[in-house]
């Protein structure tokens, strides 16, 4: 089994984990978990702050040929931290988000995007970036991407559904409940005491559940997901209104059944039975915290992993903390940056035409 298939394993199961959770009433964890995606569809707005730290980053490989470009990139990503900030209404469809990113080490810069999504409209500030010299007269202008007009250029329909914010959350409120209902409660779910959860000031909290993998249960838990789950998650993504807010077709479906049966298990067995081989886990969790209106306040997430592959000699060490926390949940939000003007924005064509024309 090679070591992609051992991330895409990882990565699903962390995209499993990293959800809107909140409940009614003090549960037992699964069930807890289980019902608050359920109540993730009652948020019609809120604040919200998001941070990824890349805590450590090692990669070593046989291939010389890219260690210095490898050497490079993990220096620019240890330490690195990416911050989101935003505010998110339903009615009337605004989000504005402020993505921050500090890389540290010898080539350390920092720069900040906003961002702007309306039904219809996406509009993105354009960044001072010192390692890429951009025309002074775009810096700082909104570039902004008519959708529907690029739908229309590139001979499709316009989706509006693909920017449904509610009916994204109701797909992964679908997706979250067939998940949780296939996981042991008692295997992979668990209270943490408020008191020892290390929450921070200003959230506060009647429940804190935790999901976790272990040496011990993560080639069962890919087993479960692969067998069990995958089927079942094709099944609500084909239904008719998600495939089409996810632009796929029916044939896209058809063919993953398809190359999912087609699977051979005592392959996938093998390579499930493997990974105890050349992968370690020293810590996989995510805790969510309930508010005491029902809805999650804050989220925590710690991934250490190693992957050493006995054959290819490569190796990866991969320490990375994230942090999600929601405020003012229902309530009316104030928008900093708000729609920008005509006189702020710039048009694909016009930047285009400036980038064109500059020169370096």
């Amino acid at each position: 089994m090679n070591k992609k298939f051992a991330i895409l394993i990882l990565t699903l199961l962390m995209s499993m984990t990293v959800v809107l959770a909140g409940c009614t009433s003090k549960q037992e964890p699964k069930d807890a978990m289980k019902s608050a995606t359920g109540n993730a569809m009652k948020m019609s707005s809120y604040e919200m702050k998001s941070k990824v730290v890349i805590k450590d980053l090692k990669v070593t490989s046989q291939d010389t040929e890219n260690t210095a470009a490898t050497e490079q990139v993990m220096s620019m990503l240890k330490n690195a931290e990416v911050t989101v900030d935003g505010v998110y209404q339903k009615d009337p469809m605004q989000t504005e988000l402020t993505m921050g990113i500090n890389l540290k080490g010898d080539m350390s810069m920092s720069f900040n995007i906003p961002m702007v999504m309306t039904k219809e409209k996406l509009y993105v500030k354009i960044p001072s970036i010192p390692m890429l010299p951009l025309p002074e007269n775009v810096v700082n202008k909104y570039l902004v991407l008519d959708l529907k007009e690029l739908a229309e250029q590139e001979g499709t329909a316009f989706n509006p559904d693909s920017l449904d914010t509610q009916k994204t959350q109701q797909l992964s409120n679908e997706i979250m409940n067939t998940l949780f209902g296939e996981y042991d409660g008692n295997k992979y779910f668990k209270d943490i005491k408020v008191k020892d959860a290390n929450l921070p000031e200003g959230v506060d909290a009647k429940q804190v559940v935790q999901f976790y993998v272990t040496n011990e249960n993560v080639k069962e838990a890919a087993e479960i997901f692969v067998n069990k789950a995958m089927p079942k998650i094709l099944d609500i993504v084909a239904k008719d209104e998600y495939r089409d807010m996810l632009g796929l077709t029916k044939e896209d479906i058809d063919k993953a059944k398809s190359d999912l049966n087609s699977t051979n298990q005592d392959e996938l067995s093998k390579g499930l039975n493997d990974l105890k081989n050349y992968l370690k886990i020293n810590q996989f969790n995510v805790n969510t915290a309930i508010d005491k209106k029902d809805f999650p306040s804050y989220q925590d997430a710690v991934v250490d992993v190693e992957m050493n592959d006995p054959e290819t000699k490569d190796n990866m060490k991969l320490s990375m903390e994230l942090t999600n926390q929601y405020s003012k949940i229902n309530g009316e939000q104030a928008f900093k940056i708000g729609i920008p003007k005509e006189t702020e924005v710039i048009t694909l064509e016009q930047l285009q035409q400036e980038m064109g024309n500059a020169s370096y």
